[in-house]
């Protein structure tokens, strides 16, 4: 099992940029595909964008395309989301979680997933 910590979240002024880390401990990283999921005041979490387990093929919500790239160093043990043109609709907590497979994080409701960590608090002030 891999065990998550998000980090990187911080305030941000309408237009600006964010990178989020996602550290995982274990050694099989690798084989684990990755999504970031967020949770907006007074809505459910919903899944931003994934990256696959081997292929390093990546997914993006329709709202976050063009702007928020999904990255994974697995010497680093870490999965990045980097966000740019952050708009206040993006204030979330973001967190991430994996599984064997990516589409089991594409397809699952996020109620579906057992296990979150703390998450990291994005805020964009406009």
């Amino acid at each position: 099992q891999v065990h998550l910590v998000e980090s990187g979240g911080g305030v941000v002024q309408a237009g600006g940029s964010l990178r989020l880390s996602c550290t995982a401990s274990g050694r099989t990283f690798s084989q684990y595909a990755v999504g970031w999921f967020r949770r907006s005041p007074g809505k459910e979490r919903e899944l931003v964008a994934t990256i696959a387990e081997s292929s390093n093929t990546t997914h993006y919500q329709n709202s976050v395309k063009g702007r928020f790239t999904i990255s994974r160093d697995n010497a680093k043990n870490t999965v990045y989301l980097h966000m740019t043109s952050l708009k206040p609709e993006d204030t979330a907590v973001y967190y991430c979680n994996s599984h064997f497979s990516v589409n089991v994080l594409l397809f699952r409701p996020p109620t579906a997933f057992d296990h979150w960590g703390q998450g990291t608090q994005v805020t964009v002030s406009s």
